[in-house]
Order: structure tokens, then C-alpha cells, then sequence
């Protein structure tokens, strides 16, 4: 069983910065592809930036060129940089891990709690 816990949220304006971190519990971290989504009330959880056991890094369109994710498996760690960001980008974001990478959420098993974005215009 992985466990994931996220931290990084908050709320900042428009155009600023975040970071998210997801630590993972299990010890075949770097075994794993690791993808960030994210929810808004009353919205299916949408695929935001995968990154796979080999590094590799997939983005939604609608976060590409601002968004960068990326991953420390010695600390079991992968994170969401999060650039000049907009107000649509408000919502709780969730880590996920699985075996293969892909934007289906139903791929991954494994999920942490959230942690919410909000940002103001």
C-alpha cells in the first residue's frame, strides 16, 4: 500500500508561483509513475502532468509552458512546479501513483488527500 502526501497548496494571485511536493511512503518510489490531477466542485478530476519511473514528463495543454513536474526518488518525492498561474488553475490537486504513466485516472491506485490551489484574479 503507497501512501501520498501532499503539501504545497495555498492561495496567490494571479501570475505568481507555487510548488507542490507529494512524499510517498513506499520504498519502490522510483519504481512508480507519478501524475498529478486536479477537482473542482462539481467537475471530474482532470489530468494535469504525469512523470514516469524514467523521468519522462507529460502535461496536460492546458498547463504546458507553465507547468513542470518532476521527481527525487531518493527522497521519494515528486513535485508540480506551478508558474504564472491563473485563476482556472483554482482547485484541490491530488498525487497519484501507478505502474504505468497515462492522463486516465482510473489507471492509478493510489491516491493522497489533496491539497488546494487557489488563486486570485
Amino acid at each position: 500500500q503507497v501512501q501520498l502526501v501532499e503539501s504545497g497548496g495555498g492561495l496567490v494571485q494571479a501570475g505568481d508561483s507555487l510548488r507542490l511536493s507529494c512524499v510517498a511512503s513506499e520504498r519502490t518510489f522510483s519504481s512508480h509513475s507519478m501524475a498529478w490531477f486536479r477537482q473542482v466542485p462539481g467537475k471530474e478530476r482532470e489530468f494535469v502532468a504525469a512523470v514516469s519511473s524514467r523521468h519522462i514528463t507529460y502535461y496536460a495543454d492546458s498547463v504546458k509552458g507553465r507547468f513542470t513536474g518532476s521527481r527525487d526518488d531518493a527522497r521519494n518525492t515528486v513535485y508540480l512546479q506551478m508558474n504564472n498561474l491563473k485563476p482556472e488553475d483554482t482547485a484541490v490537486y491530488y498525487c497519484a501513483a501507478g505502474n504505468i504513466v497515462t492522463a486516465r485516472r482510473n489507471a492509478y491506485p493510489y491516491w493522497g488527500q489533496g491539497t488546494q490551489v487557489t488563486v486570485s484574479s
